[in-house]
């Protein structure tokens, strides 16, 4: 029923009945006066107490235009109804709310009404029904039609990772949830042109930012709570992809691509149903489905191995890429499907529910894999062992790595990754059906199609009675979906130092026009969703970053992401890409990871409420941790857990600890109970590779940064030593700003800032800087208006790896070395004894604030080069005599220069390291010329980063320094001949360069680093 058509019946009531009064809020006073006296002064008064409310935000913020769209008073019983508009729904209303706004009314309708009862609405709904279940104090209160009904048969989970074996029963084990980032690259049929559906700014576009949220961060935390995360994108940066599809393959058990074995006739692998992937030849026409058209391979399980199948890609070039496999599902098939990953570090096992989820790519996980064929490093296999025997198993096709688009528009297709394509064109690609998903509009207009197919991927997954909107009862793929959400930003400006902040929408009405879901539950589920969403968000927010984040409307909207999905679904605004002081936030990794762990926990507190489950928040990750080589050529590992001040939850309670040797990728890990850890006997001359996690019953931490250990043969110890590599660049921040009144922007011409990994949002560097200049197109969209000339160039940033590049170079020169976080060596005051020499990492180093200016709490400098504890360790170390080899971009200027240094400081840097800084900016080329006849006599010169490139980060400001008290130079900028680093002899010895070491060219690094060790010696 429409709000005017309640109006009309409130209006007919009064006419026949003659005892009861109603009228529609912002029509004439000639309407007005139809209402007789007394409620004409229940609607005036109520009027009056909005207009305080509004200035004074008390007891509830109610936008300005919040008003009283009818009233109806009736004498028998004595009841009084007030009708608020839509807007006085869109704060998030809490009991407390409830009670002080009847009381407030009631006051302000005075002594007239003492005797009525009085019940307010909006969206047609009493507004203490608008308070979630979970923010109500009594369980006899909750709204039983808003939660989900127990199902007895939900299946077994989709999928499971056997090899760690990690089920968190506080966490979201077996919830299986549906994140789409907005928009992405899309054919626009009216131009005949593949472009971006939104402009770009601030160095990024919206079809790219909500995916550096989701992506790196997002997807990994919900999987790492136990969920099953589907994206309707594809989630792999790899631009390489294989498919090895059995209708493709030999199957006599001679192509290198495919094999297949069974032990018994009873096992022997037999041609199934043609309802198989058939990846053909593409790219693909419009609406074509790959899936459907080829054969599988089918056997019986059985409860030991008695038969498999392997798929050997021949991989283009190593690196990591994300494994999908797909299977013909059927009633009879196998809950426990047993596949098995070889890849570079070794074997990981899954067991895979393929009664559901079939005909489509089921991802499994990201791996490393060296390039070309390698059966034993390199494959994956399905084994038929299972817990009963006598199901059917299925064996269709398995899919390594993303790709570049490959679904044809007009005869070509987008000539980018899958990664950047919208929705539309991926769907196609997992074999979703057109009409039904993602061709909506008569093949016409993509763009419409791109939004739409989001919210219908998430019903096709969950399947009848909640499939597609034309066709409730399609079968689709059996997963329950439990939740959906669209993640996007919006568009808006404010005043300076102002954020527009974070809108969150959800909708009553599904595309049915009903207020149910198709399975009865009440569709308030939404807003209950979308208001711990937002609530946790703004919390975060306002707590880490700007206490004044604006927590914007929470607004019920027939919008088509957020009205299309079947179960309880959310679009969130986070914040406003066409504002500056929004975009100053979200151009920092650390705000994104924040922001994913808000919507993180908001999930997981919605979805533990709702099926009567406690919660227990994952860890963080571990900042201090050690890798300490002991006398018995062993590791001992050591670490503290981190603790958490939003979520008291969030405790680690065991531990994981991850290897890997050489350049291989890492294990499994093995699960620890205490704080340390000690390592088997290394084997000389190989590094191995440490990281460590927390985890509790609400899942697992994100991993700490990457130490690693050596030791090198007994004939290299002899002649050479020891060292500790300490890694001090924990840095990942967004680039340097500048605010003034015709000039406001990104200034990576200062500093462009530290991606976190690999960075897959950039554009290209901010060229509009004068606020002034508004939207005119998306070609030129104003004020922040960027360049595009690096959006393809996904390049790598901050990686925690740091130590084995430096571990490298020190074992090619006979050294062995241990090695330590920052913190881990201010933990362990002991750490250095034993060694020879420290190596600290100080990469991009540098103090920055990316938080209000104006909030002294939030304003303290975050990743400066020398904190005071570690200064407070240097000049210890020094004292005793110590050896240490300190390279960074910003080594002399963030200690001696910085706007955040002290007294201390600089005291600090000029009398222990002995530095007199020269400049910033100091080189343009990465060329370096070694000026001491030493190191001159075999290397000459050599070369640093400072462009693109896909191994290392760029270096765009290394320092200019030379040292003081009898230092000498051993290096200087080519271009300018700058000194680029000195050598300190007396008590102690110290080398200082004003450019990272990691970010030598690699052939160059050994030599280089012998020619330092020679200068420490």
């Amino acid at each position: 029923m429409t709000r005017f058509n309640v109006v009309l019946i409130f209006a007919f009531t009064i006419l026949v009945a003659g005892c009861a009064s109603s009228v529609p809020s912002g029509k004439s006073g000639k309407i007005i006066r139809q209402l007789d006296r007394k409620s004409r002064i229940a609607y005036n008064r109520t009027l009056e107490w909005l207009v305080s409310v509004k200035q004074t935000n008390q007891p509830v913020k109610l936008p300005k235009s919040t008003t009283v769209d009818s009233l109806k008073r009736s004498k028998k019983p004595k009841t009084l109804q007030i009708y608020f508009n839509d807007q006085f729904s869109y704060f998030p209303l809490r009991e407390q709310h409830v009670v002080r706004i009847k009381k407030q009314i009631r006051d302000a309708l005075g002594w007239r009404f003492r005797n009525y009862a009085i019940q307010l609405y909006s969206l047609e709904i009493p507004i203490e029904e608008l308070v979630p279940n979970i923010f109500r104090s009594n369980p006899a209160l909750y709204d039983s039609l808003r939660m989900p009904e127990l199902q007895e048969n939900r299946p077994a989970p989709i999928l499971r990772n056997t090899s760690k074996n990690l089920e968190f029963s506080r966490g979201l084990w077996g919830r299986n949830i549906v994140v789409w980032p907005s928009h992405g690259w899309y054919y626009n049929g009216r131009e005949d042109v593949w472009e971006w559906q939104r402009p770009r700014l601030f160095q990024t576009v919206e079809d790219l930012l909500p995916y550096a949220f989701v992506i790196p961060y997002l997807e990994p935390m919900l999987e790492n709570a136990g969920a099953n995360v589907f994206i309707p994108r594809e989630r792999d940066l790899q631009t390489n992809e294989v498919v090895i599809d059995n209708d493709d393959a030999v199957t006599t058990g001679k192509s290198p691509g495919f094999k297949q074995w069974s032990a018994t006739k009873n096992s022997t692998w037999i041609n199934g149903d043609s309802c198989g992937l058939h990846y053909g030849t593409p790219p693909y026409p419009a609406n074509f489905n790959p899936f459907g058209q080829g054969g599988q391979l089918t056997t019986r399980t059985d409860t030991v191995i008695s038969a498999s199948v392997k798929w050997i890609p021949n991989i283009p070039e190593s690196g990591d890429y994300a494994v999908y496999i797909t299977w013909c599902a059927t009633d009879s098939s196998a809950t426990d499907a047993h596949y098995r990953i070889l890849h570079a570090g070794g074997t990981t096992d899954f067991r895979v529910n393929q009664r559901i989820g079939g005909n489509t790519w089921l991802y499994l996980g990201k791996f490393r894999f060296s390039a070309g064929y390698d059966a034993a490093k390199g494959a994956v296999e399905l084994l038929n062992d299972a817990s009963r025997g006598g199901q059917n198993l299925s064996a269709d096709a398995v899919r390594f790595g993303g790709g570049m688009g490959m679904v044809m528009r007009k005869g070509r297709t987008s000539g980018r990754p899958k990664f950047v394509e919208g929705s539309r064109y991926y769907l196609q690609y997992m074999g979703m059906p057109d009409t039904l998903v993602y061709n909506l509009n008569d093949d016409k207009n993509d763009y419409k199609d791109d939004y739409q197919s989001r919210g219908e991927y998430a019903n096709y997954l969950n399947g009848a009675p909640a499939g597609p909107t034309n066709h409730r009862d399609a079968s689709g793929l059996g997963i329950p979906i439990d939740i959906s959400m669209a993640f996007h930003t919006d568009a808006g400006i404010t005043n300076p130092d102002t954020t527009v902040g974070t809108l969150m929408i959800y909708s009553l009405t599904g595309t049915d026009s009903t207020r149910t879901f198709p399975n009865g539950m009440s569709r308030l589920a939404n807003r209950d969703l979308a208001d711990v969403l937002q609530s946790q968000i703004v919390r975060d927010i306002q707590m880490n970053f700007d206490s004044t984040w604006h927590r914007r409307h929470l607004m019920d909207a027939l919008y088509s992401e957020a009205a299309r999905p079947n179960m309880p679904g959310v679009l969130l605004e986070l914040l406003s890409h066409q504002n500056f002081t929004d975009m100053k936030f979200a151009s920092d990794p650390a705000f994104r990871f924040d922001v994913a762990r808000a919507i993180y926990k908001g999930m997981l507190k919605y979805l533990s409420f709702q099926n009567n489950r406690a919660y227990i928040v994952q860890p963080l990750p571990i900042k201090k941790f050690e890798a300490n080589l002991t006398d018995s050529n062993t590791v001992l590992l050591k670490w503290k857990p981190e603790y958490d001040p939003l979520e008291l939850t969030a405790v680690a309670k065991s531990y994981r600890i991850y290897t890997r040797m050489g350049e291989t990728g890492f294990d499994n890990g093995i699960a620890v109970a205490t704080t340390q850890f000690e390592t088997q006997k290394l084997e000389p001359g190989k590094i191995y590779a440490f990281r460590v996690t927390a985890v509790n019953e609400g899942g697992e931490s994100f991993p700490s940064a990457t130490l690693a250990a050596a030791i090198s043969n007994e004939l290299k110890i002899m002649r050479a030593g020891t060292a500790l590599i300490v890694d001090g660049f924990d840095r990942v921040s967004g680039p340097a700003t500048m605010a003034y009144d015709k000039f406001q922007g990104l200034a990576n011409f200062i500093d462009a800032g530290v991606p976190d990994g690999i960075d897959i949002n950039y554009t290209g560097e901010q060229y509009a800087f004068d606020p002034s200049e508004i939207f005119a197109t998306n070609a030129f969209p104003g004020h922040g208006a960027s360049f595009a000339n690096e959006e393809l160039l996904t390049s790598p940033g901050n990686t925690r790896d740091f130590v084995f590049i430096h571990g490298q170079a020190l074992l090619h020169n006979g050294f062995a070395f241990g090695s330590a976080t920052r913190d881990g060596w201010i933990m362990d005051s002991s750490l250095t004894r034993g060694y020879d020499l420290v190596d600290l990492i100080l990469g991009e180093q540098r103090s920055v604030v990316n938080r209000q200016a104006f909030q002294t709490k939030l304003n303290s400098p975050r990743f400066e080069a020398f904190p005071t504890m570690l200064q407070n360790r240097i000049r210890k170390y020094c004292q005793g005599g110590g050896r240490l080899l300190i390279s960074g971009a910003y080594v002399a200027s963030d200690p001696l220069k910085s706007p955040f240094g002290d007294d201390d400081s600089r005291d600090f840097g000029k009398n222990v390291l002995k530095m007199v800084w020269v400049s910033d900016h100091a080189n343009r080329s990465g060329n370096v010329v070694l000026t001491d006849s030493a190191m001159a006599s075999v290397l000459p010169s050599l070369a640093f980063n400072q462009g693109q490139n896909r191994e290392i980060y760029a270096v765009e400001s290394p320092d200019a320094l030379r040292g003081s008290q009898g230092a000498v130079t051993i290096c200087r900028y080519a271009d300018n001949q700058f000194s680029a680093g000195f050598f300190y002899k007396n008590s102690y010895r110290l080398v200082v360069l004003g450019f990272p070491f990691e970010t030598v060219r690699s052939d160059q690094r050994s030599i280089f680093m012998g020619g330092l060790l020679n200068a420490l010696k």
